[in-house]
């Protein structure tokens, strides 16, 4: 039986947030929810999928006042309440790092400053932290090429190359020690916040831990938010019988996990001793293509002939990123027990009923004015 009995959840009525409000709740845990509805992810109103039984105040983690409210009488505290999005990151700078970045340091100075009853700490980090991931060089062994440069993309060479002899190198998987290159705001703001709140975990010897996530799909994200994952984002266009435009050659591959294997994994995380601050890559440990995910989902919903590898590039995108899975198998006994397949089709079932604004067009032209496109 845990010794932890009530449960904050920030951002508790989003993606991965809701999930794990499910599954406390099934467990038995008292659970309070603050989160802000997002106007961009949640149009201001409570999802109708929200748990009944979870204690619910709405406010934004970067009040203090509101934070150190909802704090009181609790034993764990997952921060999950973030903005969310590379590319828009780039450009929204000031919402990124206040709501990422201020928020946790909010949390950080509530635990440092005042009286409370916090026993653990559980946030997300970010495989973005990592920039590129691992790569294998035939001569050299495993290498860390930096971002690619816009120079190279304007010549449709989308290939990642050895720092040292310069032949083309392939990606491997890259594990929790590897050292952390962030290419855009978002990863930054996320990296600050792993090093702000494990520092704070260690200083006033509350056990945090951060559990880095590569690309979680699955029911609830947001269909209509063009800066959510890409998966939402494919299924929103082709919904609307618009093309899919899948960026570079294609080939680009990301570490895919079912948001039932994160938020169980989450869980994990509080019950273990062994995660006491710790940091613990939660993935498939398996790269998939991004075109292979486009088609999955453009087969599922029976329209395959609107998928377009349009060419077209992001700065700063990442080629290759997938994760080493090892101490999560040792530490949490963790394994996904979702398949791909699986997953994508409960991820299809649910978004035939759920409604699909468009917003990749303005998104692009967006980006494209920014000049980030």
């Amino acid at each position: 039986m845990s010794k932890y009995k009530n449960i904050l959840v920030t951002g508790g009525a989003g993606f991965i947030g809701s999930f794990l409000v499910d599954e406390l709740i099934n467990k038995g845990y008292k659970v309070r929810i603050l989160d802000n509805l997002e106007e961009q992810v949640h149009h201001g109103k409570k999802p109708t999928y929200l748990n009944k039984d979870a204690e619910f105040i709405k406010g934004d983690v970067t009040d203090y006042n509101i934070f150190k409210k909802a704090l009181t009488g609790m034993d764990v505290v997952y921060h999950l309440a973030a903005a969310v999005g590379v590319a828009q990151s780039n450009y929204e700078i000031k919402k990124y790092v206040h709501s990422n970045v201020v928020g946790s340091a909010n949390l950080a100075d509530i635990l440092a400053n005042t009286k409370h009853s916090i026993k653990k700490v559980i946030f997300p980090a970010s495989m973005t932290g990592f920039g590129e991931g691992n790569y294998n060089c035939k001569t050299h062994g495993i290498v860390r090429p930096p971002v690619r440069g816009e120079a190279q993309l304007k010549k449709n060479d989308f290939d990642m190359y050895c720092t040292k002899c310069k032949n083309v190198v392939l990606p491997v998987a890259t594990e929790e020690e590897a050292q952390e290159y962030p290419s855009n705001i978002y990863a930054i703001t996320k990296k600050s916040q792993q090093e702000l709140l494990l520092l704070t975990g260690e200083l006033y010897n509350i056990p945090t831990v951060a559990i880095r996530f590569f690309n979680i799909y699955g029911p609830r994200q947001s269909l209509s938010n063009p800066y959510t994952g890409v998966t939402a984002i494919f299924i929103s266009r082709l919904k609307n019988n618009q093309v899919a435009n899948v960026y570079e050659d294609g080939t680009q591959a990301r570490d895919f996990l079912s948001v039932h294997d994160a938020a169980r994994a989450l869980i994990l995380a509080m019950e273990k001793k062994s995660t006491d601050y710790q940091i613990i890559n939660i993935a498939s440990g398996k790269p998939t293509s991004i075109e292979k995910i486009a088609r999955k989902v453009a087969e599922l919903l029976g329209k395959p002939e609107l998928i377009k590898v349009s060419g077209e590039f992001r700065k700063n995108d990442v080629k290759h990123c997938y994760a080493k899975t090892d101490k999560a198998k040792r530490i949490l006994g963790f394994s996904p027990k979702i398949t791909l397949q699986q997953g994508f089709k409960e991820l299809i079932e649910w978004s035939k009923n759920e409604e699909a604004e468009d917003g990749f067009e303005k998104a692009q032209k967006e980006l494209k004015k920014k000049g980030i496109i």
